[in-house]
């Protein structure tokens, strides 16, 4: 019997890392806090009720169409999903389609989204979208890729003869983790393009420009919070005594 679970509700480092943003602010994009009782108060007891389950789709989680699909109120069909151990197609790997129209065609993923078991592949698998559609305007028709499952929708194919083959995970004598077709024995290489990102093709060739932050700075701890004002951070900075009483206050 096959073990399924409903959507997972951490996001895949996939999409964080072609993302190329902190894990904190795409955390804090899609977080939905609906009510949450005043921190370092004795009379309360720190409760927070917020959304644990997310539906996941092509829609990256930090975006705006991510939380109109998640708004709540919302009612959508509960999507369960079989666990994949270790994810084994990656970003500019080259797919045969098992299914469907585009079956036995084969085209380069473009996008992963492991949270799904979804993999798209750039040209195949596509279907067609009216939108923009109004009273006065009949709307413009896309072309869109569906997504696809992978291991039962989608095949690896072997680029030593471009053939589908099924792989599996080996270590070569030097200790790598490697890809190995099952058919023919040849080791698979994980596409250069899995490394591509939003901001760019390769870390090898992105030029450091003036205003980046570098990376020994970023790791570098600059602010250190203190139980003081800035008017008494500044105070101190210019060695200046505060010698003036202040007059009591009293408050009803």
């Amino acid at each position: 019997m096959r073990i399924l679970q409903f959507l997972r509700n951490k996001t895949s480092s996939f999409l964080k890392d072609y993302s190329n943003l902190p894990e904190s602010y795409v955390k804090r994009s899609k977080e939905q806090v609906f009510w949450k009782t005043p921190r370092g108060l004795p009379n309360y007891l720190p409760r927070t009720v917020e959304r644990k389950k997310f539906r996941y789709t092509t829609n990256r989680p930090w975006t705006g169409q991510f939380r109109q699909q998640n708004m709540p109120g919302t009612y959508r069909k509960k999507v369960f999903v079989e666990p994949i151990p270790e994810w084994n197609i990656f970003r500019g790997d080259r797919v045969e389609v098992l299914i469907g129209k585009d079956k036995g065609r084969q085209g380069i993923v473009k996008s992963v989204i492991t949270e799904r078991n979804w993999v798209i592949v750039d040209g195949l698998n596509c279907h067609y979208r009216k939108v923009g559609k109004d009273k006065d305007y009949p709307g413009i028709i896309i072309k869109s890729e569906a997504p696809l499952v992978i291991n039962e929708q989608v095949a690896l194919v072997d680029p030593s003869d471009l053939q589908a083959t099924e792989m599996e995970w080996r270590f070569t004598e030097e200790g790598e983790k490697v890809r190995v077709s099952v058919r023919t024995g040849r080791i698979i290489p994980i596409p250069q393009a899995n490394e591509e990102t939003y901001d760019y093709k390769t870390k090898g060739t992105y030029v450091e420009k003036p205003k980046d932050t570098p990376g020994s700075v970023v790791s570098e701890v600059t602010f250190k919070p203190s139980l003081r004002t800035f008017e008494m951070e500044i105070m101190d900075e210019m060695g200046i005594q505060e010698d003036r009483i202040p007059k009591k206050t009293y408050w009803y």
